[in-house]
């Protein structure tokens, strides 16, 4: 059955989603499912952009065939080939062979590491400033290099004002039959798995985001469609000014975030006394986790969201403790960056991972740690609140 949406003259939405998918890319949770978004250009000249995952080509191909009927499609558009929004083009080129794949250089000889593509499959070689028209459509080539992979190209379509942004501005989730982002509760339920798509998968290349902004700011732009999740067609100056903050790894608010590892509970017990102690002192919307509970994607993008992280970290086999070093690992591979840390250490007969925390940040640009940090041995003590209270004060102070 054919889904496709029109969207805009001559642009239709031939993408699909699954609701099936339990782990993207193998490692991100995405209990909404998500969306892999294609589209469609029906001019003088038709123009597919970018395909999709595996999972979703048979509905796809159906949308694709269906909406071009007896015409022949001219070109395929790739802005990306990560395998999520390359897999099925092998298909389509069985199909119509005789289109022509426009993408960048990089991006020509990459897909075919990933796919086999006939010899006589002709190519169009792109790069920043470069044009493709349609008829009454012109796409502009912008270049998005490590957003977030090396080949990736943006484009803008001049009539409409349409940016075809690849995996910038994408979101997990799966799409409801509202295509668009102003047809959803957009801030409450889809922002967290938004920040959390970004943090994770495009977080260590603010740099390179950056870059895309500027260039995106130089154009007057109506519609944005991404390859994941709602297309943005009114009121995204607010998810810019997010991907502004986020790229250049400033926090959303001056809020905190608990993280703690607890075997037997007593380093628990402790990250809960103290986060009552700072919602006492008036601190709202504290957020904890236990890293050996939640999966670590979810406490990467509060990592980015929160001012302030304090960290109760226990001493296990003379080291850190394995899933509170796996975090910390992890977002020091994101970049994260300009945060403010509070330590809090436990351990047996020889707390240690006070220090293991410290090596890590001190690899991390613009970190600061409040002083002092406590130790607890085994498990706090009654005699210990005090030292809990004047960290809170700190904490309260630095907020």
């Amino acid at each position: 059955m054919n889904t496709s949406r029109l969207i805009k003259d001559n642009l239709w939405y031939i993408g699909a989603s699954d609701r099936r998918l339990a782990l993207f890319e193998n490692m991100m949770p995405v209990p909404n499912g998500t969306s892999y978004n294609s589209y469609l250009l029906t001019d003088e000249k038709t123009a597919l952009l970018d395909t999709v995952d595996q999972a979703v080509s048979a509905q796809f191909l159906e949308n694709l065939t269906s909406v071009l009927g007896q015409r022949k499609l001219d070109y395929i558009v790739i802005h990306h080939v990560e395998p999520d929004h390359l897999a099925s083009l092998t298909e389509v080129l069985v199909r119509y062979p005789e289109a022509t794949i426009v993408c960048s250089l990089h991006a020509s000889r990459l897909m075919k590491q990933f796919i086999d593509i006939p010899e006589d499959i002709k190519f169009q070689v792109v790069k920043e400033g470069d044009t493709l028209n349609t008829g009454k459509h012109t796409l502009n080539f912008v270049g998005a290099q490590m957003v977030h992979w090396p080949e990736v190209i943006v484009s803008y379509e001049s009539t409409e004002k349409i940016l075809f942004s690849a995996d910038a501005f994408g979101t997990f989730g799966a799409l409801g039959g509202n295509l668009f982002a102003d047809e959803v509760e957009f801030d409450s339920e889809w922002m967290p798995e938004a920040r959390r798509y970004y943090t994770n998968i495009v977080g260590k290349y603010g740099f390179q985001v950056q870059n895309l902004l500027k260039k995106a700011s130089a154009l007057d732009i109506a519609m944005i469609c991404p390859l994941h999740g709602p297309v943005w067609r009114k009121d995204f100056a607010k998810f810019i000014e997010k991907y502004d903050l986020w790229s250049r790894y400033e926090p959303e608010c001056r809020e905190i975030l608990i993280v703690y590892g607890s075997m037997y509970g007593h380093t628990e017990s402790a990250a809960a006394v103290l986060a009552g102690l700072l919602a006492d002192k008036g601190c709202r919307n504290i957020k904890m986790f236990d890293v050996s509970a939640t999966h670590v994607s979810y406490i990467v993008s509060e990592s980015f969201r929160c001012s302030h992280i304090i960290l109760f970290a226990p001493t296990y086999n003379g080291g850190l403790y394995p899933p509170m070093e796996n975090y910390l690992l992890d977002i020091k591979a994101h970049l994260l960056q300009n945060r403010t840390f509070t330590l809090i250490e436990n351990g047996s007969w020889a707390p240690v991972s006070g220090n293991a925390v410290r090596n890590i940040l001190a690899e991390m640009k613009n970190i600061t740690i409040l002083e002092p940090a406590i130790t607890f041995k085994s498990s706090m003590k009654d005699t210990q609140r005090n030292e809990l209270e004047a960290l809170a004060e700190t904490i309260v102070k630095s907020i």
